[in-house]
């Protein structure tokens, strides 16, 4: 009978981690198929990515519950106790994204088929680096890999940089031209919706390194 307790508790620890990677895949998922719906002006597409956050909510909610079953009734220690607790908060924060993502698609929509104010090159390339974060910070959680970790960290500056050139040229567009000022908005909203997905993802990368190391602390990338 212990034996098939403990085998039971372990199923459900990996069930748990299986879980935040299927909710990873549909937030990175959704990321993507936003932008591509600002970019090509497909709306039926931006109402498909408002479609699925309530998918998205539901999977987070599943995850939740399995990790505070697995609290009340296990009394992890340790390790499995960081897992557990790691688990709940990444939820959490690709919830987070996936509602960014949500946030994208309905200012597809606000826009509706007019053209945008501007090429979207930056906007794009942001999402690009923000994704690939996502995407390391997951395969860092599944391997425990510290060191791509704090790769992931490292990776914000380019994003807040290139969320910086895009503010700035936006208000200088709107300076020059107040006709503007409600175009531009909306892309400011974008790259502020982007700037905040790879923010979200340098936070997941700190629960990694917390899950791996034990100490939980912002990481200053300076050190390493």
């Amino acid at each position: 009978m212990e034996n098939r307790i403990r085998s039971d508790y372990t199923k459900s620890l990996q069930d748990l981690q299986d879980g935040l990677l299927i909710l990873g895949s549909m937030v990175e998922k959704a990321i993507h198929k936003s932008m591509q719906s600002l970019k090509e002006r497909d709306l039926q597409l931006a109402q498909t990515v408002i479609a699925e956050d309530d998918l998205i909510d539901q999977k987070r909610f599943e995850l939740e519950n399995t990790a505070v079953t697995l609290l009340a009734t296990q009394s992890p220690m340790a390790a499995d106790l960081r897992l557990i607790i790691s688990a709940l908060h990444i939820a959490v924060e690709l919830e987070r994204m996936g509602d960014y993502a949500e946030g994208i698609a309905r200012i597809s929509q606000t826009i509706g088929e007019q053209p945008t104010l501007k090429p979207l090159i930056d906007l794009p390339k942001m999402t690009e680096l923000a994704t690939t974060m996502l995407h390391k910070s997951l395969t860092a959680y599944t391997n425990r890999d510290k060191e791509l970790a704090i790769d992931v960290c490292k990776s914000d500056d380019a994003v807040d940089s290139l969320y910086s050139d895009v503010y700035h040229e936006l208000v200088g567009i709107m300076i020059e031209d107040p006709d503007t000022v409600q175009r531009a908005t909306y892309l400011l909203w974008v790259s502020h919706d982007v700037e905040r997905i790879a923010d979200r993802a340098t936070n997941i990368a700190e629960r990694v390194i917390y899950l791996v190391t034990g100490e939980l602390s912002e990481i200053d990338i300076s050190t390493y």
